[in-house]
């Protein structure tokens, strides 16, 4: 599965870095700007780790 900029938009709202948002989902901020430019693909363990971070669910970010 492909990325997109939806991680982006699904962050921005709250203003959260990346930093931030990697750290709530249990990430490094590296995959998640990698995430962000489409450096990598985006595998079903790391959408569970990004729902994880509050506000988020599997279905937003499959949207």
């Amino acid at each position: 599965m492909r990325s997109d900029p939806g991680i982006c938009r699904l962050r921005q709202p709250k203003c959260r870095s990346q930093e931030e948002f990697a750290h709530e989902a249990g990430l490094h901020w590296t995959h998640v700007s990698d995430l962000e430019r489409g450096a990598r693909n985006l595998m079903i363990t790391v959408v569970n780790n990004l729902a994880a971070a509050p506000d988020l669910t599997v279905g937003r970010l499959l949207e």
